[in-house]
């Protein structure tokens, strides 16, 4: 199935696509898609559905993010060669384990803010899973039954923030809008092998990322056994997975987005996304000089 969220932020209701790319309304099944919606039983319920008999949306209405309530978000750096060549990092003898924060998370067309003070905002097409099963010391062999589905997900990334500053990358991963993710949740059923799928980016039209999952140094079974040993998944987490080469830090000179920019980019079978770069919204306490 093709799970997804409909409607204005903060009030999503939860759709399916049926069998002709239309949204069938899920919300007199389902009060929304979260962890609990996720279980194994859930699912099988969901897919049990006729969904050609359910309410269809009409209009084009903005989708947000596929999942809803993650706990977690947990990311994979440096997980394909060709982009820790262009970084020039060292390929990392396990994974590298970083969190961005969950109020990042955005619909996967929903506009890119410019952070006050960012001037190296930075794109990532990346697969990510989404945890059905709660997994905790699962082996390889069984990583895979604890996943839900996939998606894809923008790791936005203001590098100056992330590299420059002291500290963690955390804090030039997680400014809003820095996680738009969907536009689909795509069940495991549908995703004959998460390690050979195309992924792709354009800004402004012109190609910069095109690579292959099957180029990841951990692959997701590996990452969830391994990330298990530390935390417990839980359902509705998300894993964003890495990102090949092709990132605005590693073009010579480096290209960094600018507000007006448009970002397109996508995964084969789990959808497309569109971004636009805006400024920064809202007011929140003082300016980043304020509070340093």
């Amino acid at each position: 199935m093709k799970l997804l969220r409909f409607g204005p932020p903060g009030s999503e209701r939860p759709g399916a696509l049926d069998t002709e790319g239309r949204i069938r309304d899920l919300s007199a099944h389902l009060a929304d898609l979260n962890g609990e919606a996720l279980l194994p039983s859930s699912i099988a319920r969901l897919r049990s559905l006729d969904l050609q008999t359910l309410p269809l949306v009409t209009g084009t209405p903005r989708l947000g993010p596929c999942v809803a309530g993650s706990g977690k978000f947990v990311c994979i750096g440096l997980n394909y060669t060709d982009h820790a060549a262009e970084a020039n990092l060292t390929l990392p003898p396990e994974p590298i384990v970083f969190m961005k924060a969950s109020s990042a998370i955005c619909g996967p067309n929903d506009d890119i803010e410019m952070p006050r003070g960012g001037s190296k905002l930075d794109w990532e097409v990346e697969l990510a899973f989404i945890i059905g099963t709660p997994a905790k010391y699962v082996s390889e062999a069984r990583a895979l039954e604890h996943v839900a589905g996939y998606c894809v997900v923008n790791d936005v990334s203001e590098r100056g923030f992330q590299m420059e500053r002291q500290g963690q990358w955390t804090k030039g991963k997680s400014h809003d809008t820095f996680g738009p993710v969907g536009p689909w949740l795509v069940t495991t059923d549908e995703v004959a092998d998460p390690q050979r799928l195309s992924l792709w980016l354009d800004v402004n039209g012109r190609r910069f990322q095109h690579g292959s999952t099957a180029t990841m140094t951990f692959t997701v079974r590996y990452l969830v056994a391994y990330l298990s040993q530390f935390m417990t998944l839980q359902p509705g987490d998300l894993v964003a997975t890495g990102t090949p080469a092709g990132v605005g830090l590693g073009q010579k000179p480096p290209v960094y987005l600018k507000v007006g920019d448009r970002v397109s980019l996508g995964i084969e079978g789990l959808g497309t996304q569109l971004q636009s770069v805006i400024a920064a919204q809202g007011t929140h306490g003082g300016t980043a000089s304020e509070v340093r």
